[in-house]
């Protein structure tokens, strides 16, 4: 049963780290083309079937509990059907916010205006904040499973193509971290690298050269490998698909590292601290025993590749 209580209405339905408006209207315009065809485009069932003077209000409903996010993109979507269609905007009343946990059946938001623009915007908006809030209940559940812990869940660049943006925003909402947006921001040193490099030395001293302003974060498998990038002056480490003993003596020969000089960079130090993030092979009931090695991070790459939507739908009020 839909949960009509009355709430009082949220002016935004972002949380405190928005998106950038000018990226969502691209999305959304690009959604819309593959929904109606190229601009203006055309939804054949609606356009015949109701008269453009007619308005409604619709309900959108959470069909699942979950955490909510990708709301703020529906003014988008609507506006921008209003606009193909020749119609009036319709206004958005929300009663819930992005980051925000809901339990099945309650409203959302709801939504007045010409019916013909509430119908043919329905999926676009409902795939894209489904997506999204799939993607933060994901997160929310690792960052449950790590509160206390001190260790934090970062996402990966394992992403939908052209959706990095609003994935990684629903991962915020979760209560999750980003990690590096793209290849731009970060450089991470994998195997291939450092085999093209000839060494993780050479690896890391090339970044820097060419790079500067950048984090260098290198890949390990074991401890030795770890103690070898801290020493060659890596600030960030990524220690992969090593079992929980392995992992704990990994961070503790990096921990005993940290500080002292870096004997891959002459004259060089060992940061005071270098972040260590655990990869590969984690559960959600290994998450603190992983945590427990002083690991900083543990990034997963499934809540943006492998996580199921959040069922939501837009429910149009009856008479």
């Amino acid at each position: 049963m839909i949960d009509t209580s009355t709430q009082p209405s949220i002016s935004s339905p972002a949380f405190d780290d928005a998106l950038d408006p000018a990226w969502v209207a691209g999305v959304v315009r690009t959604a819309l083309d593959e929904d109606l065809g190229r601009e203006p485009g055309r939804d054949v069932t609606t356009q015949a079937t109701v008269d453009p003077a007619a308005t409604g209000t619709a309900d959108l409903v959470a069909r699942a509990a979950g955490v909510v996010a990708g709301l703020v993109v529906v003014p988008e979507v609507l506006a921008q059907v209003a606009g193909r269609l020749g119609l009036p905007a319709p206004a958005v009343a929300f009663v819930a916010r992005d980051g925000e946990r809901v339990e099945r059946g309650r409203v959302l938001a709801s939504i007045t205006g010409p019916t013909q623009v509430l119908l043919v915007a329905e999926r676009t908006l409902l795939n894209l904040a489904s997506r999204a809030s799939g993607v933060a209940t994901h997160t929310r559940r690792w960052a449950d499973a790590l509160e206390g812990t001190g260790a934090l869940v970062l996402d990966t660049r394992k992403t939908t193509p052209g959706l990095r943006a609003l994935e990684k925003y629903a991962v915020r909402a979760g209560g999750g971290t980003n990690k590096r947006m793209g290849l731009f921001d970060v450089a991470m040193v994998k195997d291939n690298h450092v085999v093209a490099a000839g060494s993780v030395a050479a690896a890391v001293a090339a970044v820097r050269e060419r790079f500067p302003d950048v984090a260098v974060q290198v890949e390990a498998d074991t401890a030795e490998q770890a103690v070898e990038a801290v020493d060659a002056g890596a600030d960030f480490l990524l220690l992969d698909n090593m079992p929980t003993p392995v992992l704990a003596t990994t961070v503790g020969a990096v921990r005993a590292r940290q500080g002292t000089p870096a004997s891959g960079v002459p004259g060089a130090t060992v940061p005071a601290h270098v972040e260590l993030e655990a990869t590969g092979n984690l559960t959600l009931d290994r998450a603190a025993e992983v945590a427990g090695t002083g690991v900083d991070y543990l990034s997963v790459g499934a809540l943006t590749h492998s996580s199921p939507i959040l069922d939501l739908a837009l429910d149009l009020r009856a008479g």
